[in-house]
């Protein structure tokens, strides 16, 4: 795993983009697109509720924003971050998006653990990723505990939820 200093503004972006997401009745994921040079590009959230569009996970909204804005060629070679460690839809379309590098903060496992169980395809991006052709550089977890934190918030709001109904 390579994580560096730089790595940290650009996931905390992601982590903030989750809980904008949960504010906004969405589920709590968010990502960051930095271009090959370090220039952070684009911040999306998940917008699956709000939408009602399922693959509406925040790396999917933030490759179709991006890809619309800025064009698909500064997607080629590019990092996502990700608030939590992308699902095996998520992971392919970064791959087939031209991304290089992909940096998760909460992993499968802590996603699960917080959230608890429910639907799962349980399959890790890095497994997704593994042999692709070019490569995909997959690290994780950064900033964990804050990715987690975003979690728990929408586990509390979901418990208190059921209360009530």
């Amino acid at each position: 795993m390579t994580i560096t200093p730089d790595d940290l503004t650009p996931m905390q972006l992601a982590i903030d983009a989750s809980r904008a997401a949960l504010q906004a009745g969405n589920s709590p994921y968010g990502a960051t697109l930095v271009s090959v040079g370090g220039e952070v590009l684009h911040v999306a959230g998940n917008t699956q509720l709000s939408s009602g569009d399922f693959t509406s996970h925040a790396e999917m909204v933030l490759v179709r924003e991006a890809s619309s804005r800025l064009g698909l060629a500064t997607l080629r070679g590019s990092t996502v971050y990700a608030s939590g460690e992308p699902c095996a839809m998520c992971s392919g379309a970064l791959f087939w998006a031209g991304v290089s590098r992909v940096v998760y903060g909460a992993s499968n496992d802590v996603m699960g653990a917080v959230l608890g169980a429910g639907d799962v395809l349980p399959i890790r991006c890095e497994q997704v990723l593994a042999g692709a052709s070019p490569a995909v550089q997959v690290d994780g977890p950064v900033l964990a505990e804050a990715a987690a934190a975003v979690l728990r918030e929408a586990a509390a709001l979901r418990a208190r939820s059921s209360v009530s109904e």
